[in-house]
């Protein structure tokens, strides 16, 4: 039967009704908040590429922790920008390294209030840029890098982070981290494993955020954006290692792929809105081309209904305040 028996906008008619029959939601603690902190800064640096976002100093940093826990975000991932960089990204092992700091600062003025989480990469602290350490011919060493994962997880976790996001998409990673964190004592620290990561044009801004020194690009390890059911390989192989989470990233242009991966993961599936996601709508926004509160709500939701579980945005304080308006 159709219409006139049929009336779908039966439903739609009142903001009740459609707040009752919405198969979607949005709620404070499946947003995370991804956070930079620079080493050597008095004031924070607003991001020209990411109009209203900040490399924090260590006081400005646990403010935005805080606030995050008082709106009731699911948790705060925390990215370091090192004054000294080399070639084996040590300034991330070094327990008083700015980030391994920052994880502290965060976890004792947060608590258990807010998941802290930490990103278990080389290329903010690297001097060339990459995710990974370097072989003789100029390509990224896995077997090599992994080594370093290892320890760098192990530094995290002994800073207090209860999640670790290994984002450098080394094959084996989060068996290497998962091992050295049982065998150091720490079974309960979480992973949240960037099982599918691709390689974007729209992670440009997020260069400037961690002040990246990479030259050439990383496609030798981040996936090709033209692959949809490697990624699905991609998942099966961390899920197999230990992740206790799983990430797609981008977001915005890899809904299929979240959703892929949302039908076959027994665990939590979480989103990254990167850094151009975000500076476009902003833009956009800017130029009153479009309504900024509406173009940012629509644009998780639409994440939301892929499948994922949580959603890393730049947003994730604005829209708590607003879902509590």
């Amino acid at each position: 039967m159709s219409f006139p028996h049929h009336r779908p906008r039966r439903l739609r008619a009142t903001p009740a009704l459609r707040r009752l029959t919405a198969e979607t939601s949005l709620q404070a603690s499946q947003l995370i908040l991804p956070a930079f902190i620079r080493e050597g800064i008095g004031e924070p640096v607003s991001l020209q590429s990411m109009p209203g976002v900040v490399q924090h100093t260590t006081d400005t940093l646990k403010r935005a922790a805080v606030e995050a826990a008082e709106l009731g975000l699911g948790g705060i991932m925390l990215f370091g920008v090192p004054a000294t960089r080399d070639a084996t990204g040590t300034a991330g092992l070094d327990p008083d390294g700015v980030l391994n700091k920052a994880i502290r600062d965060v976890k004792a003025e947060v608590g258990a209030d807010l998941v802290v989480m930490g990103d278990v990469c080389l290329d903010e602290f690297t001097d060339h840029g990459h995710c990974g350490v370097l072989a003789a011919d100029g390509s990224v060493d896995n077997d090599a890098t992994l080594e370093i994962y290892a320890k760098m997880a192990v530094a995290q976790a002994e800073a207090g982070a209860d999640v670790l996001g290994p984002s450098g998409m080394m094959d084996g990673q989060v068996a290497v981290i998962r091992q050295a964190l049982d065998e150091a004592g720490y079974q309960q620290t979480s992973v949240l494993a960037y099982a599918a990561k691709y390689s974007s044009a729209f992670y440009g801004p997020f260069r400037e955020a961690v002040d990246s020194q990479l030259t050439g690009d990383r496609r030798t390890y981040q996936m090709d954006p033209a692959n949809r059911r490697e990624a699905l390989l991609e998942v099966e192989l961390d899920l197999g290692e230990g992740a206790d989470m799983i990430m797609v990233k981008p977001a915005m242009s890899y809904l299929d792929i979240v959703a892929d991966v949302a039908a076959m993961s027994p665990v939590p599936v979480a989103a990254y809105q990167i850094s151009g996601e975000y500076a476009m709508i902003e833009a956009a926004a800017a130029n009153g081309w479009i309504d900024r509160k509406a173009a940012v709500l629509e644009s998780v939701l639409g994440i939301r209904r892929a499948g994922a579980d949580m959603v890393l945005t730049y947003w994730a304080a604005d829209i708590a305040q607003w879902l509590k308006a």
